[in-house]
């Protein structure tokens, strides 16, 4: 994370209202969810199917998924093999598969066929970590919730709004500096931001619109002052900033197959 001088209180507020104020412009305040469904267990099934996987790929799986298992009792009825072939395309579909029916049978036995709204319930299904139950409340449920997926988490690092890497951590920091009712939002504009300028192999600062509040920025910006790099990322006379690790999603897969 980037070194950066000590903000007040007040500095650290107006700071993120000016970062909240650069988003809504750029990419204004409508709520949107990539993943296409119509009901809010197919949501969940695309969430659970997300994980290290693009949405665009999720898409294609799915609109093919939906029309071969229409209901949640079709899903929980399937069968592992064949749902494998049926996902395969899409990464750890082996543990993903079996996830998915898991969890429809738990949602069909143990909820009559609804998707609970309690991080608690949600988290007590196959396959659903605090990152896809904190989707679901935001999406269908519109609860105030954070997700910190591999784009929040490393940009709110670099924008020094948390130090932490454990991604129930960075939720907690991020609660505190963001006004709840913005926390969807931000959810989808970092990530929309991750995907497009800031991205974690070759970030475009020089065309970033928030490179004046960000203190890990490449390019000639002014924060607080003064830019500042730590010296551990200088490499070959170049400023560079450190890649961050892969999304804790990943190892949740392979551990067992359960996100954090």
């Amino acid at each position: 994370m980037p070194r950066m001088k000590k903000e007040t209180k007040a500095a650290r507020s107006r700071r993120v209202e000016q970062i909240l104020e650069a988003l809504d412009r750029e990419y204004g305040t409508e709520l949107v969810c990539y993943l296409n469904h119509e009901t809010p267990w197919q949501l969940l099934i695309a969430v659970i199917l997300s994980a290290q996987c693009t949405d665009a790929r999720v898409n294609i799986v799915t609109a093919d998924l939906f029309q071969k298992y229409p209901t949640l009792e079709d899903f929980a009825a399937a069968g592992v093999k064949e749902m494998e072939q049926d996902i395969r395309s899409i990464g750890f579909f082996h543990n993903k598969a079996k996830n998915i029916i898991l969890c429809a049978k738990a949602l069909v036995e143990r909820f009559a066929g609804q998707v609970p709204s309690s991080l608690e319930d949600l988290t007590s299904l196959a396959g659903v970590g605090r990152k896809t139950a904190n989707v679901i409340r935001g999406n269908i449920y519109h609860e105030p919730s954070i997700v910190v997926d591999t784009h929040v988490k490393r940009i709110s690092r670099k924008l020094g709004l948390t130090a932490e890497e454990d991604p129930e951590k960075v939720e907690y920091d991020l609660m505190k500096v963001l006004p709840k009712e913005r926390w969807i939002l931000w959810n989808i504009h970092i990530i929309t931001l991750g995907r497009t300028i800031c991205t974690a192999r070759n970030p475009r600062c020089g065309d970033c619109f928030l490179k004046e509040y960000c203190p890990a920025c490449e390019e000639p910006a002014l924060f607080a002052g003064k830019r500042t790099v730590s010296a551990e990322n200088k490499i070959n006379g170049k400023q560079m900033l450190s890649r961050n690790k892969k999304c804790d999603g990943q190892d949740g897969l392979k551990n067992g197959g359960k996100e954090r």
